[in-house]
């Protein structure tokens, strides 16, 4: 999906035809077709490799300039239906006159610049417009580590009255989501540290153009970024302590289980036990007695009784 944009004065956001190419427009392509990408890289004189490389869902952050195009790929975090986090690289493109973003699905990071918000963009201001948008990236790392925080103590509540294998199972997807937002987050900050290098080029400047205030919104993005990485190392140093410590809960009532199966193996031995003795077919004590069952029963219920005493002073029960 192919779709262009252009700021106007009065903060409002047009939409452009996709036949006409406007000057400071921003062409925003959502699994685009190859139709839509060869469109694209026709009329803005793009290489068609560097689109492609944003649609492969393994491909790393990274910063190119060169050919007075500036290249990026960042790492957007996304939250489903379901609740589940993943991270989504997305490719944004700066050339002499226009703006290209593409992603391979749709995002909650660039549907918020929208007619909506037309007033807080400018397709126009290009340097802030970029900063806009990682800004916001780091605004979403933040707000879905919050969420996983609440998610967290959420399992660890439900795990402290039982131990299911699908609350388990979802600390582990967690985990995993941890894994992939702690990579995300250190590529983007390695991004982010090499546009403030070269933030203040002369070639770089030739094609963007960044303001005082520019840069203090990347230094400040930069800083929110940093606090996302040591947010999301401190969630997964928890969650692999939490894993660790249900581990041994789990451990522990295992082998609580086992003591007492064990102990009420041996105690209902022992009138089993005494009972093959005296029933065997051979003289034995008190067979001619006719208290001689009640004799064999009590010396069993004594001998029961003083081994539950022993397994319970020992802790088996």
């Amino acid at each position: 999906m192919l779709r262009i944009y252009k700021s106007e004065d009065g903060g409002k956001l047009v939409k452009l035809k996709k036949n006409k190419v406007l000057p400071l427009s921003w062409y925003n392509l959502i699994n685009p077709t190859t139709e839509e990408m060869e469109k694209v890289s026709t009329q803005l004189k793009l290489d068609s490799d560097m689109l492609k490389n944003a649609l492969d869902l393994d491909e790393r952050s990274r910063v190119e300039f060169e050919d007075d195009v500036l290249s990026l790929i960042v790492n957007l975090p996304l939250m489903d239906d379901e609740g589940k986090f993943d991270t989504l690289p997305c490719g944004l493109e700066f050339t002499k006159h226009n703006f290209v973003s593409i992603c391979s699905r749709d995002n909650r990071i660039l549907s918020s610049f929208n007619k909506n918000t037309a007033k807080t963009f400018d397709t126009r201001e290009r340097g802030r417009f970029l900063l806009l948008i990682l800004s916001k990236c780091t605004q979403f790392y933040l707000k879905y580590l919050a969420i996983i925080n609440q998610k967290t103590e959420e399992i660890e509540y439900s795990l402290r009255k039982t131990t299911k294998n699908k609350a388990l199972f979802k600390l582990m997807e967690i985990q995993k989501s941890l894994v992939y937002f702690t990579t995300a987050l250190k590529d983007n900050h390695l991004v982010l540290l090499k546009i403030l290098r070269m933030i203040n080029s002369p070639a770089l400047a030739k094609l963007i153009k960044f303001t005082d205030d520019d840069i203090d919104l990347l230094e400040d993005v930069i800083v929110d970024n940093k606090q996302a990485i040591e947010m999301v190392d401190m969630h997964r140093s928890i969650l692999e302590g939490m894993m660790d410590g249900f581990a041994s809960i789990i451990n522990n009532n295992l082998n609580s289980v086992m003591k007492f199966l064990a102990a009420i193996t041996i105690i209902l031995s022992i009138p089993t036990m005494l009972g093959s003795f005296w029933g065997m077919n051979v003289t034995v004590p008190w067979s001619a007695n006719p208290y001689g069952f009640l004799i064999v029963m009590g010396i069993s219920a004594v001998a029961t009784l003083l081994a539950i005493i022993y397994f319970k002073k020992k802790g088996m029960f």
